[in-house]
């Protein structure tokens, strides 16, 4: 399987809003865990040195060579190209961060990750949010969909129950609606876009989004634990 690759390169250095999905999803996180899409590894260096059991699955080759030569030294970290459905092993967490809208059957793929998590365990999924922003971007990278947050309520999903449902990342929406209408020739969000986004907007943001109590934003974050 190939995807597109420039938008990975271009959010790889996106460091201040790596570090602040990382400051809301930790506590959920579990030293025996999974990341699914784990791309180019941009969102594994904030977590690589603090589990004990990690294993991170991608399906184009091309980032799954990168990912080998990236963590090649820590042996903590196992890396492979399997479906969550064929991994023959379970975890106590699993995380999918901007993957699950690339997935075509997304709710089977909800369900086979729950399959694979022990009793008490976590599922965490972060996916872009809003149906009416679907554009070229999404298109260019193979995204199926953008989320509206009912999705995840309406759904019954196998043997779980939902523990947190937000939004976040209030400025990006407004920067991203913008986007769109200024730069309608644009695919990709040039490297100097991110960097201003992550750089200036990421921490105001974080204070916003905190003050409107995560009711609105770009992306949805739902976590679920297993039964």
């Amino acid at each position: 399987m190939k995807y597109p690759g420039q938008e990975l390169e271009n959010f790889d250095n996106a460091s201040v809003w790596n570090k602040y999905i990382y400051s809301l999803l930790k506590k959920y996180l579990r030293n025996n865990m999974l990341e699914v899409g784990a791309g180019i590894g941009s969102f594994t260096k904030n977590y690589e040195k603090k589990f004990s059991e990690i294993m991170i699955t991608e399906a184009d080759q091309e980032n799954l060579s990168r990912l080998k030569n990236k963590f090649s030294n820590n042996n903590n970290i196992s890396i492979s190209n399997s479906l969550v459905k064929d991994i023959n092993k379970k975890f106590d967490s699993i995380i999918y961060l901007n993957v699950l809208e690339h997935i075509e059957n997304d709710i089977d793929e909800i369900n086979s990750a729950l399959d694979k998590i022990n009793s008490n365990g976590y599922l965490v999924l972060l996916v872009p949010a809003h149906s009416k922003l679907y554009g070229k971007f999404d298109k260019a990278i193979g995204h199926y969909r953008r989320y509206e947050i009912n999705f995840f309520t309406k759904v019954k999903f196998n043997n779980s129950k939902l523990i947190d449902l937000c939004y976040l990342d209030c400025f990006g929406y407004f920067l991203y609606r913008a986007n769109q209408m200024i730069f309608k020739k644009e695919t990709y969000p040039s490297k100097i876009k991110i960097f201003i986004w992550d750089k200036l907007f990421v921490p105001l943001t974080v204070l916003f989004d905190f003050a409107f109590r995560y009711k609105f934003g770009k992306n949805i974050m739902c976590i679920m634990q297993k039964k």
